[in-house]
Parts: C-alpha cells; sequence; structure tokens
C-alpha cells in the first residue's frame, strides 16, 4: 500500500482543488493521481508502476475531477526510452537523457540520483490558499527531495520549490538543484523573453522554441535582472494575444543567479526547468540540512495575456508584494535639481517647492553623507553614512523638522549594500569587500559589493537603516539603491567558496528580513539604476520598484507596459523628469500611470506649467485608488498602433481612467479609430470626460454623452488623440 497523509483540516466542497487523490484501477500497480487545481487550471500528477511521478496534464481545469486518470492513456507520446520524460523532478545520472532538474555527488562519490514517490500531504491556509508536499526518495540512498506546490486559487496562480535533504554517512554535493521542472505539450510554443541595460530595460522579444535547449540566466550576482529579467511569457500552440491564446506566464521569485532552461524534447513536449544559476556554485549539503530552493512563480491563462496579467496583478496586492492592498506617498526629488551639488538652504527652498507641488514627500538622493571623502560625486564617500558637516551642518534632522513644518514627509536615498575604494570603510575593513585577493579590482560605477555572506556586514547594512531611524524616527520613506554587478567574487571570511553565491542573497535577505521585523510598514523604493534589482523574493520588503532610469515618457509608455504583464501598477515608480521632448502634461500623464513622483525644478516651471501639475495631483488623488488596486485592460499597443491606451477599472465596473498617448507622429498620425473598450459591464451606461486639461485648453470631448458598455466594447471611443493633442486622460463614470 502507498501511504498518502491528508491533512484533517479538509477543505470545504468548492475548494476541492488540491485534495482530490484517485487510484486507478489497473491491475498491474496501484496509480495515484494528484491534480493541482485553481480556478479555471489544472496541473495532473501521476505515479506509473515504478512509483515515478510525472505531468500527466497541465491545461484547462476538467468537469470531472474523476477523469484526470484517464489523461494518461490519451497521450501522444509513442515511445518514451526511459520513462521519466515527463518527470515532475528529473533526476540525473541514472535513466534520464534530458536536462535535469537535480544533478548530486552522493557521500560514496556515486553520480546518480533517482526519485520515487512516497507520500504526499494538503494543508489548508485559509479559504483561498492551500499547501501540498511531495516526499520523493531515491529508493538506493537516504536522500530525499520535497516538492511544495502553494496554490492561489482565485487568482490562478502556483508557487513551487523544492526541499532537498539527506542523512547519509557524509556530505553530498548538489550540482543542479531546480526549483521545479514543468511539462507543457502542444503543437509549437512561442517563447516572450525580455533584454535590457542601463536605460534600455524589458525589451521584449517573441520568437519559436525549437528542439534543444533555450536558457534564460543571470551570473552578475546582483542586480541579476540588469541584462536578462528572470520573467518571461510561453504561448503554446500559437502565439498568444491581449485576449487569447494558451500561455503561461513564469518568474522565479530570487535577486540572484537565476537559470531557466527551456527544452523542446523529442516527443515535442516543452520541458521547463527554473532555479538557482548552478554556475560556480556546487552546494555541499551535510546530513540533516535542509537546502531550500527559490520559489518558481507561474500562472496559465487560456484567454490570452490580459488574463494572466490579471491574475498576477491581483496575487502580488494580495499575497507579496509589501503592503499591496495600502497606499503610497507622492514625492518630489532633488536627484535631478541638484545633483551632488547642494546645501541645507538649497534643501529648505525644495522643502518649501514640495509643499507648493502639492506632493506628500520630498526625497533627498545621493551626496548627503562622508566627510574625509565627501559624497561630492559618485567616486567617493561611498559607506560612509554620517552626515557630510559642509553640506548638512545640522544634519537630517534639521532636515526632518524643517520638512514637518512645511507640513510634508522626509525620505532619504541610501545604498548601503555598496563600497567606494575612496572610503573610509574600505580603508578600515578591506575584508568586507566582495575581491579576489590575487586579481586587480573591477569597478562597475566606481564601487565595489559589501560581502553579505559576513555576519558582521550584515550588521553593518542594517546599522545604516537602524541608524538613520533611530535619530530620525519621523523618516517616512528610504530609496534604496544598487549600482553595482560583483566581479572577482570571493569573500574573505567564507570557508566554502562555492557556496558564495547562495550565501551572499541569504545575507542580502537576512538583512531585509530584520528591517522589516523592525520597520514593517516604512515605504521604501527598490532601485538599481533602473529594474536591475525587481523580483517577487525582494518586493516582499519593499513598497515599490524604480523600472528605469530612462524617463523620458515616450520610452517609458513601452517599458511601462512590459512591466506591467507582470507588476501591479502600485509597484512602479514613476516620475516626471525633463527627460523628452514632450510637454509636461504628457510627462505628467505618464507617470501617473502607477506611483506618482516629481523629479523636476519646480522654479524654473512656467506658471501655467506649474498650475497643471498642481492640479494633476488633485486629479490623481481622485483616481489613483482605481489605478493601484483596479483591474488592467491594455487597450491599444504601442508597437503595433499610432495610439497607446491602457484602461484600470474597479472592482464593481463603476468607475475607470483611461490614458491615451499619440507615440508616432508620423504622415499626420492621429487616432482615426475609435479604441475598443475591455473590462466594462455590457448592461451598465457609462459617461466619459476628459481630465488632466492643460490650463487655458477646452476638451474635444463631449462629456454629457451616455453610452452602454456594450456599446463601449463593441464600436468604441475615439480619444480624439492628434499632433497637438497627444496625450488624453479619460475618466469614466457609471451612469444612469
Amino acid at each position: 500500500m502507498l501511504k498518502i497523509r491528508l491533512s484533517t483540516n479538509l477543505l470545504p466542497l468548492c475548494l476541492l482543488f488540491s485534495l482530490t487523490v484517485f487510484t486507478s484501477t489497473r491491475s498491474e500497480a496501484q496509480s495515484i493521481v494528484i491534480p493541482v487545481e485553481t480556478q479555471h487550471n489544472a496541473l495532473v500528477l501521476q505515479t506509473d508502476s515504478s512509483k515515478y511521478l510525472g505531468t500527466v496534464y497541465f491545461g484547462k481545469k476538467l468537469s470531472k475531477s474523476s477523469e484526470y486518470a484517464q489523461v494518461k492513456n490519451q497521450s501522444k507520446q509513442t515511445v518514451d526510452y526511459t520513462g521519466m520524460l515527463n518527470s515532475v523532478y528529473t533526476p540525473s545520472g541514472s535513466r534520464n537523457l534530458l536536462e535535469p532538474a537535480l544533478t548530486v555527488t552522493h557521500s560514496d562519490g556515486n553520480n546518480s540520483a533517482d526519485l520515487t514517490y512516497v507520500s504526499h500531504e494538503v494543508k489548508k491556509i485559509d479559504g483561498n490558499v492551500s499547501l501540498i508536499s511531495i516526499l520523493l526518495k531515491d529508493p538506493a540512498y537516504n536522500f530525499n527531495v520535497t516538492l511544495f506546490y502553494k496554490i492561489y486559487y482565485k487568482e490562478d496562480v502556483i508557487e513551487q520549490w523544492s526541499s532537498i535533504k539527506h542523512n547519509e554517512k557524509g556530505n553530498v554535493t548538489l550540482h543542479k538543484y531546480a526549483s521545479a521542472n514543468l511539462h507543457l505539450t502542444g503543437s509549437a510554443y512561442y517563447l516572450n523573453q525580455y533584454h535590457g541595460d542601463w536605460v534600455k530595460e524589458m525589451q521584449p522579444e517573441e520568437s519559436k522554441l525549437t528542439h534543444g535547449i533555450k536558457t534564460l540566466d543571470s551570473k552578475l550576482g546582483t542586480r541579476a535582472n540588469l541584462f536578462q529579467p528572470s520573467v518571461f511569457m510561453v504561448s503554446v500552440n500559437k502565439p498568444a494575444t491581449e485576449d487569447e491564446g494558451t500561455v503561461l506566464f513564469a518568474s522565479l521569485e530570487y535577486s540572484g543567479n537565476f537559470r531557466t532552461d527551456l527544452e523542446v524534447d523529442y516527443q515535442d513536449n516543452l520541458r521547463i526547468i527554473s532555479g538557482i544559476n548552478n554556475y560556480a556554485s556546487p552546494y555541499t549539503l551535510k546530513p540533516n540540512e535542509e537546502f531550500v530552493t527559490p520559489i518558481f512563480l507561474y500562472t496559465l491563462s487560456t484567454q490570452g495575456k490580459g488574463v494572466a496579467s490579471r491574475n498576477l496583478q491581483n496575487w502580488a496586492r494580495n499575497y507579496k508584494l509589501l503592503d499591496g492592498k495600502g497606499t503610497r506617498l507622492t514625492l518630489l526629488n532633488n536627484w535631478e535639481a541638484t545633483y551632488f551639488d547642494f546645501n541645507e538652504s538649497k534643501l529648505a527652498g525644495l522643502l518649501k517647492d514640495t509643499k507648493k507641488l502639492g506632493v506628500d514627500l520630498f526625497l533627498l538622493d545621493d551626496g548627503w553623507f562622508a566627510n574625509k571623502y565627501p559624497r561630492n560625486g559618485d567616486v567617493a564617500g561611498l559607506g560612509d553614512w554620517e552626515e557630510n558637516k559642509q553640506k548638512l551642518p545640522n544634519g537630517i534632522s534639521s532636515l526632518v523638522k524643517e520638512a514637518q513644518n512645511n507640513n510634508v514627509k522626509f525620505g532619504i536615498w541610501i545604498e548601503p549594500e555598496m563600497v567606494n575604494p575612496k572610503s573610509m570603510l574600505y580603508e578600515k575593513h578591506p575584508d568586507w569587500v566582495i575581491k579576489q585577493p590575487k586579481r586587480d579590482e573591477h569597478y562597475f560605477r566606481n564601487q565595489l559589493v559589501l560581502d553579505l555572506t559576513n555576519p558582521k556586514v550584515q550588521d553593518f547594512v542594517f546599522g545604516v537603516v537602524d541608524d538613520l531611524f533611530t535619530k530620525n524616527p519621523a523618516l517616512a520613506y528610504i530609496k534604496w539603491d544598487c549600482n553595482s554587478v560583483i566581479f572577482n567574487a570571493h569573500s574573505a571570511t567564507l570557508k566554502n567558496q562555492n557556496h558564495f553565491y547562495i550565501e551572499y542573497m541569504r545575507g542580502l535577505y537576512n538583512v531585509l528580513e530584520r528591517i522589516r521585523a523592525k520597520y514593517p510598514k516604512v515605504p521604501m523604493m527598490l532601485c538599481s539604476g533602473g529594474g536591475g534589482r525587481v523580483d517577487y523574493a525582494a518586493l516582499q520588503y519593499f513598497t515599490e520598484f524604480w523600472p528605469s532610469d530612462n524617463t523620458d515618457p515616450l520610452e517609458r509608455i513601452f517599458m511601462q507596459w512590459e512591466y506591467s504583464y507582470f507588476y501591479p501598477a502600485i509597484a512602479s515608480a514613476n516620475h516626471v523628469t525633463d527627460w523628452g521632448k514632450q510637454p509636461i502634461k504628457f510627462r505628467t500623464d505618464v507617470a501617473m500611470m502607477g506611483k506618482l513622483g516629481f523629479d523636476i525644478v519646480v522654479n524654473d516651471l512656467v506658471a501655467n506649467d506649474l498650475k497643471f501639475c498642481q492640479d494633476a495631483i488633485k486629479n490623481y488623488d481622485t483616481v489613483k485608488s482605481i489605478i493601484w488596486q483596479g483591474d488592467q485592460y491594455r487597450l491599444s499597443d504601442p508597437r503595433s498602433s499610432n495610439v497607446a491606451s491602457m484602461l484600470y477599472i474597479n472592482e464593481q465596473k463603476s468607475s475607470g481612467v483611461i490614458f491615451n498617448y499619440l507615440v508616432s507622429s508620423r504622415y499626420g498620425a492621429n487616432s482615426n479609430l475609435p479604441v475598443l473598450l475591455k473590462g466594462l459591464d455590457p448592461a451598465k451606461n457609462y459617461k466619459i470626460q476628459e481630465i488632466n486639461l492643460y490650463p487655458g485648453t477646452t476638451s474635444t470631448i463631449k462629456g454629457d454623452q451616455i453610452f452602454s458598455g456594450d456599446f463601449l466594447m463593441k464600436v468604441g471611443f475615439n480619444p480624439d488623440l492628434n499632433l497637438v493633442r497627444t496625450s488624453v486622460v479619460l475618466k469614466v463614470e457609471e451612469s444612469n
């Protein structure tokens, strides 16, 4: 008899998506079927006669759960040379001939692994979330792998990871240790991946996957997403559109080196294996030590990219993003107004500008610290977190008080993981720096990375944040930067250098855990000269991220469009700057499609520009809850149209806001066709009015007209964009 452990705290009937277990009636052996079901989809696992557990189905949920046991019989597979083609966690060195999820060297030197099903357990976490754990064991060794599937039923989201443990007589070496091993079937597969660089983040690239292995990976150590983000999409059979097609959205929740292998095998199946990049990282696992992999996140949609996107956005707000259901602060940043050149007098003026502009917070950026090697540029001072006495003789506390006198909050920039070689910290603790003892130092933005594998360095980085809050309890915001990748990976204190990249990330997460334990709600921006640090492991500790240093609003439309597939608008920090040639209205409208901020010289604004910004902030306050918490619908794609159009609508489908932009000026471009709306209630009536008008202009939109939701979704609405009206914001309201 195969033992199956089930939680005694059973789910209600409507949520039996993770508890249903079937035993086949085949005479040759008992077969266990484990359907991992969400509201609309099912991932079905089944054992064979040798207790090997494989994936037999991944797609739309069946009406009759009992029929999952018959799925395997309908498989198109003709010859499985190893019996492990669809393994849920493929080991290497035994019968497998394909890319493995697991590669080990046992304590006796044996380089093979084999995993068979032992038992599984289901735990109900709440009415929407459950956790399935499946124990697999090597029949020849005291070596176990437990697979975890955390199911978010309503959101159609699954988080998957693995735990590896053994009780052999000596150490085991893990050469590869994936988080997940998915198996998809179809006639063709299309990968939508992303690439980038500084100010060129989130560039999409779609291609058909051919036989062999396509690898998405990073070896940067930190800023892992700088060149190759870990997020991706896979369309099955044909490229998915916004509203049609089967598509998988996926990503590794990890801020360090990652690796995702996508292999089209000899049976035309797609195998996706994702986890920590095993590059330069064989891991020595001691007896009874547990190695837990990062989480691999995915959602499947059979109705196109829009549904998958909304699945992830809802999941993130409800379960992952720090304070995802909360509010955010609008701000004025001093960076582009002063760069490193400021003093208390200049900052006092900017604090008054913050109040005049009408935002919530003033953010002091880089350049406020260091004395022996003053931070007057990016070549010195990083690591010496003391107020610069020449610039700020009265310290940060005086600025916090001045902000309070102006009825605004105060935030500050830090980059605590990094150090300039020209700093007191480097002089005092050269052993705290990541560098090879026999190699020349290599710098990224004139700096090096601190060694977070060292507990003393962890204490130091935590102390940077803790000291700021201890001395300034009213401090209301942190902008946490990270501008370096890791060169010459080596720790002066780590005993096993093979563990360096993994221990570095453990050290970072340990610091962030400590910060959030003491300061659980303080807003923090995840910044790294762009999107090089954004992932859902990091966003557990941060309220928002900085998509790119490229704040040209035309470029930002494209970047924010791509980010929005994977991250909700409330997480995207968007600033109005002087980048680009577009007018202040266009720049502000684009920045409103997320968490609004400004990085401009307020005193340089002409009267009407200032008036527009002040009014726009007031308008933003009336619609920001819809932008942050509403459902997002992409109406017109800027990559295939002259017009970019994005709709956010509340859960009741009673109130929404549409952002419309002319992204091409060729041949007198305009919006000569109506934009089809989505997500409305066809039976409700709506009014559409233009908001965010520039002072002295009149809208061409007749705001007193009433349209049915059915009309707006089938016939559409023309925002009347042209070379004069390049940006139009429309408010949609239910009307009797």
